[in-house]
This record gives structure tokens, sequence and C-alpha cells, in this order.
């Protein structure tokens, strides 16, 4: 490089583009120009690379230009315009050796002005320790964040997942016979055979979604050990709750089946095809004659591919519908089973058309066959059903009886070792889930629940250990969000009767009788137009309220003038009352409470 490339004061036109702030106009904090002598400015670079050497500190603009390998980077000392003294040693080692170069206003004024570089880069927020580990945690209370804090403590959960109700266990423990009994009639579906249909009963919480997936995932797993082909389809009839929605969820599931089983087959056959091409592979063990063949059966599928039409969720007839479920799950050869949870809310909502259709699909298949396992809690919802269906659908029923306290302590027991790191249990723990949830009809479910929310309890409020109290603060949390759906999910006459019984209550009235509730329902009835039931339906809405656990109606003599209901809350007031008036319909009420009057006063 020629010298005049270079600035009046010896450095690049490029250095002087990153010359850093604060020296590149050799001003002082007071704004004065500081006319600072070049071996000063020297030294200071020479001071920071001594630092960067032995201290890991970010190099600076003269280490940059040195380490590039870039000679038009560095300063010719031989130029005339350079500010750097051709007789000023260079090299750090004989700096040293030559200290009668430099005086001592000198070093005192390039360590000022190194320290000055040093603090300006800290305050920039630039790391000048480049062997920092940027993961260790900050030390400086002002950095830390919002979850900061809640991030400190000893975790009390090592796997939380197992707890949830969607979580399949390897074990399940006292359903081995109900196990063993599905898997006997499934594995006709592992021979080529068509299982039995199988109705499931049992009440929420006795294990029925979790043995039949369970089964279900052994099925499929042993049918890919001996390559049988053979499906499980999981259908939710609590989400997935017509006809429609159930024959075009359906008919898509098998269509991509049968799109992914083609595209497969069809990778397979261009390898072949052009194997042989290629010379290094003959059709002797294929079930083609010539590559004319193969290539034929390659365009079959591109056309079969593309003849798949996917059922939107809305807009078909019925009819085409369940044709394209048919057409899609003959394609090819396989056993079907589809597994229906809570198939009771489907009959409910849609009828028996559905199940009439599955039950009778065999009959017109050509490939495969079908097979349906239906889930349910309620024990009578065949009763409803046509005795055709009735009688094709239950040709298998298997019946889950409810958990005891025992055997609900096994479970936690053995979904503890899982979910929780050690020793964060405290012995009162787990049985007292148990009992909790026993009286709840021995629901494993509500035990799980209970666990978790003991133990999420435990990590909000930053103890320990899960203890006892953790479990009954559990309890009243689950028990009054279970209310809050229940309320939430009421019909509007039933919440307008329980609006007058807590409007009741809530002015003083105690044991409530059907009458005086009845008299309250009527008038907020008139405030929103709603229409009046008579006070018999109101009675039977009652007692739907008293077996949802919402209210207590007891029934009692009173002499000449009959019988009735003394009702009162099982619920906490206030809160009831607030989901009450979250519905749009009953918002209105919020005022027409002072105006209740309660039988005391009506009397008096």
């Amino acid at each position: 490089m020629s010298n005049d490339e270079y600035t009046s004061d010896g450095r690049t036109e490029e250095d002087s583009d990153r010359e850093p702030a604060g020296l590149d106009d050799g001003s002082d904090e007071d704004g004065q120009s500081a006319d600072r002598p070049s071996d000063s400015l020297s030294g200071v670079d020479h001071d920071l690379d001594t630092r960067s050497a032995g201290n890991g500190r970010v190099p600076s603009r003269r280490d940059d230009a040195e380490g590039s390998g870039d000679p038009s980077s560095v300063i010719d000392p031989s130029s005339p315009d350079s500010s750097v003294d051709p007789t000023e040693p260079t090299d750090a080692a004989e700096r040293e050796r030559s200290p009668s170069t430099r005086s001592a206003a000198d070093i005192e004024s390039t360590d000022i002005e190194a320290t000055d570089v040093e603090t300006d880069l800290q305050a920039a927020d630039i790391d000048l320790d480049a062997e920092t580990d940027v993961s260790e945690s900050p030390t400086d209370d002002s950095s830390r964040g919002l979850f900061d804090d809640l991030l400190s403590g000893e975790p009390i959960f090592e796997n939380k997942e197992v707890l949830r109700p969607s979580y399949t266990p390897r074990t399940l423990p006292h359903r081995e016979d109900q196990i063993n009994t599905t898997a006997t009639i499934l594995v006709a579906a592992l021979r080529g055979e068509t299982p039995s249909n199988i109705l499931i009963y049992g009440k929420t919480g006795t294990g029925k979604t979790a043995s039949a997936k369970y089964v279900s995932q052994e099925l499929e797993s042993t049918s890919r050990k001996y390559d049988v082909p053979c499906t499980v389809e999981y259908i939710n009839c609590e989400v997935t709750d017509t006809q429609y929605r159930v024959l075009a969820r359906l008919a898509n599931t098998f269509i991509e089946q049968n799109e992914a089983f083609i595209d497969a087959r069809i990778d397979t056959l261009e390898t072949l095809a052009e194997d042989v091409r290629e010379g290094g592979e003959t059709l002797a063990d294929s079930a083609f004659d010539s590559l004319s063949a193969v290539t034929e059966r390659i365009e079959e599928l591109e056309d079969d591919r593309e003849s798949f039409e996917p059922a939107p969720m809305t807009g078909w007839p019925t009819d085409r519908v369940y044709s394209t479920f048919f057409e899609a799950v003959d394609y090819r050869e396989r056993v079907v089973v589809i597994m229906l949870d809570e198939i009771d809310k489907l009959v409910e909502k849609s009828g028996d058309d559905t199940l009439y259709n599955l039950s009778r699909m065999n009959s017109g298949l050509d490939n495969s066959r079908v097979s349906i396992m239906g889930i349910s809690n309620d024990l009578k919802f065949t009763d409803f059903l046509d005795p055709r269906v009735k009688s094709s659908l239950g040709e298998e029923e298997i019946v889950f009886p409810p958990y005891d306290a025992n055997q609900l302590r096994d479970i936690l027991a053995h979904r503890s070792e899982i979910a929780f790191e050690d020793d964060v249990l405290t012995e009162d723990v787990i049985p007292l889930c148990a009992a909790f949830a026993a009286q709840e009809h021995g629901d494993a479910r509500r035990a799980l629940d209970l666990l978790r929310t003991a133990g999420e309890l435990t990590e909000r409020s930053s103890a320990d250990r899960v203890e006892g109290a953790h479990v009954r603060r559990a309890q009243e949390k689950i028990e009054l969000d279970r209310v809050v759906e229940v309320v939430r999910t009421l019909p509007t006459q039933s919440k307008l009767v329980l609006f007058a019984i807590i409007s009741l209550e809530d002015n003083g009235a105690h044991d409530i009788t059907t009458g005086e509730a009845y008299n309250i329902y009527r008038r907020l009835c008139g405030e929103i137009d709603a229409d009046v039931l008579t006070q018999r339906r109101v009675t039977d809405l009652i007692s739907e309220l008293d077996m949802l656990g919402i209210v207590n109606a007891v029934v009692v003599s009173k002499g000449r003038y009959g019988r009735t209901k003394e009702i009162s809350l099982s619920v906490p007031t206030d809160k009831t009352e607030d989901v009450l008036l979250e519905d749009s319909r009953l918002s209105d009420l919020r005022e027409t409470q002072p105006l209740v009057q309660s039988r005391f006063d009506e009397t008096g």
C-alpha cells in the first residue's frame, strides 16, 4: 500500500471510519480539544493489547488490524505523515526494557486513558471478559425477571403429565381382568378376523378409557410386529357428537392413511423400475412380468390418490359422507377398530343412526373389517337404542366397578413415583387423596387431579413438601371449580330456580320450602320475560340440582299441610351467584335482589 492511502494522523481511511466513540475528535469531557500526544494514544493501545492478551479482554482496534493478517491495516511507521515515532519501541517486551522512552506523565496519562476506555466499554454493556459463562444466573437483583424467583425453588414435580387424564400408563393396577377380557376379544383382529363389538360400562374415573387405550396400543404394536394391517381409531363423542362429524372424521382419517400407503407404494415401485432399467434388478421375484406393468401400476396408484376427496366438516349430505368413508376404509385390506368414547353422548345428540350404520357395514365391505368399541358412563343408555342396534352393538359387555380406597392408594403410589421428585410427599398425602376420591364413587381421575393440584399449590406457596393441608386446599379448589362449571352449563330455567334459592338465603331464609322458592322464581321470570314453569316442574328441577350436589333438598312432613322439600345451598353463595350473573339473560337480575322478601317479611 502507498503512503498516500493513509490519513494525516497515520491511520487508514478504514481505521478512521472505525474510530471508537470518545476518541474520534480528541475532545475531553468538557468538550474542549485535548491535543493528546501520539505516543500516549499508542500507549493506550498497547496497554489494552496487554490486558487483552493477559485477561481475555475484548481486543482493541489495533488487535483487529494486526490479527486480521491484512498488511494494509497496519500503520506504516516509515510514513512521513505517521504520528507514531519510528524510534519508539513497539514490541511490548522492548517497551518494558526501555522505560526511559516514556515519561512519568505519559505513563500516568496512559493509565488514566486506558481506565476511561475500559469504563466506557463497560458502560456500553460490552462484555470485557470473553471467558465469562453466559449461562450463569444473574447476580444483580436489578436484572432478575418475572420468572426468576419462580424458578429459584426446588422442583416438586419430575413429570406432571402422568397425573393428567390424557396419560396412558404402562400398567393399570386392579384392572388386569378387564384388560385381559378386552384383549381376548380383539385378538381376532391379528388373525385377520372381525372382532366382536364391545360395550364398556363404568362410572367416571374407573379406568375404562385408559384400559381401552392401553389394549389398543398393544394391538397396534403387535400388528406391526407381525405385519398384520390393523388400526384403532379413537373418537370422543362428547366433542364429535353428530353422525356427520363422526363419519367425516373417519372418512378423512382413512383418506390420509390411504394417501400415505399409496405414496410409500409408489416410491417402492419407482425404485424397482429404476433398478430394472439400470440392469441391477430383475422382475423374477416381483408380481410384475414387465417394466411396462410396473409403470401402469404406478399410474393406477396416482389416479387412486387423485380420486380421494376429503369430506368437509359441514355442507355435504350425510349419505355422501358415509359413502366417502365406506370407500376410504375399504380401499385396502385391514381390520379397523373404531373406539367411541362417551358413546351415550352421540346417541343423546344424534340418535342411533350412526351406530346402526357402523354395526352393519361389514356386510358390504370387500377388503376391510370393522369392529365397534363403545365406552359409556351410563349403564342404561342402551335402553334407548333400537333393538336391532342393541343386539349387534352389545355382542360383548365389560363392566368396570368403582375403585375402593385401598386400590386408589395403589394407583396414586404408582403414579407418584414417576410424577414427583424424591421425598416431597408426606405420608398422609396419598391416603388423604384416596379417601376423598373414594367418597366420589371411587373416582381415580379425581384422586389424580387432587394429587396434581396439591402439588401445584405447594409449588405456588414455595413450600418444600406436599402436605395434608395442601390436599385439603386442593379438594376445596376442585370442588369449587366443578360447581362453577356445572352451574355455568345449567339450562336457563334451572339457573332461575337456583337464583331464587340464593336470593332467599341472602335475605336470611333457612330451610327454604318448595313453595317459597317457586314464588321467587315466578317473580324472576317476570323480570326477564321468561316462561313460567309449573310448580311440579320446578320441583323436578330442584331434585336435579340436588343430584348435582348444588343444593340439599330433604323431604319433610308439614302435618296437615302435607309434605314438602326443605332446601339449602351446598355451594358457596357468592361464587355461585357471580357465575349465574355471567349469563346474559340473568345479568339484569343483579338489581332485583333487594326486592326479594323472605317468609319472615311476608308473615310479619
